[in-house]
């Protein structure tokens, strides 16, 4: 999914829950996924924004920082850092209250009734 030098196990419904927090947070940033998972290493707001749902991820689901890192294409060390230094800005008021709403959101569409699609 992004760096190809890393691929761990990983299922189909993790990477589509990964990619919910990645739809979540280019929606409410403006930065595109493509940029937050670009191949070469990420700078500036595009990085920012990939620690942020990888961040999600984390809290959302309560998946451990090795799992993220499988289901964003990356390592455990990696994914851990980032969760390390968004849970470090949660002191922040407004970081604060945009990741508790964003938490709720990904909840909302995650509980919401399957919807089964004919063929």
């Amino acid at each position: 999914m992004m760096e190809d030098e890393y691929q761990g196990p990983t299922t189909g419904e993790d990477r589509i829950r990964a990619g919910l927090t990645l739809q979540m947070v280019a929606a409410s940033t403006g930065v595109p996924v493509d940029q937050m998972t670009h191949r070469n290493r990420l700078e500036g707001r595009a990085c920012r924004a990939r620690w942020l749902a990888m961040y999600l991820a984390h809290v959302t689901f309560g998946w451990p920082t090795e799992r993220v890192g499988h289901a964003f294409g990356l390592n455990r060390s990696t994914a851990a850092q980032a969760c390390r230094r968004i849970e470090d800005e949660r002191d922040h008021r407004m970081l604060d209250e945009f990741l508790d709403h964003m938490e709720r959101c990904v909840r909302q569409v995650l509980d919401a009734p399957s919807c089964e699609l004919p063929v």
